[in-house]
């Protein structure tokens, strides 16, 4: 059985730094994409990045590139996402999913078969 933890999440001023983490257990290929997803308040669901597992090519939306890295530990099937100079329009519980791909990745959340039941974040002075 597939499982997703995510942790890391919390309040933090705007400008602050936050990483959260996504553990995955029970995944039972090599070949798998994870991606960080955000839903706010009255909004619908956001991918916000993703990473492959083979040569570790990654994505983002254009809201969050050059403030938010994804990187992922093999080792310890972990994916991270380091979140810098945070914005209150950042303020979402952030999920993370999986989905079997033998290339590439892609933030179109139907395309993902399992899902963590996310951390919440703030951002706010």
């Amino acid at each position: 059985q597939v499982q997703l933890v995510e942790s890391g999440g919390g309040l933090v001023q705007p400008g602050g730094s936050l990483r959260l983490s996504c553990a995955a257990s029970g995944l039972t290929s090599n070949y798998y994409a994870i991606g960080w997803f955000r839903q706010a308040p009255g909004k619908e669901r956001e991918g916000v990045s993703c990473i492959d597992s083979g040569d570790g090519s990654t994505d983002y939306v254009d809201s969050v590139k050059g403030r938010f890295t994804i990187s992922r530990d093999n080792a310890k099937s972990t994916v991270y996402l380091q979140m810098n100079s945070l914005k209150p329009e950042d303020t979402a519980v952030y999920f993370c999913a999986a989905e079997f791909r033998v290339r590439g990745c892609t933030t179109a959340a139907d395309e993902y078969d399992w899902w963590g039941r996310g951390t919440q974040v703030a951002v706010s002075s």
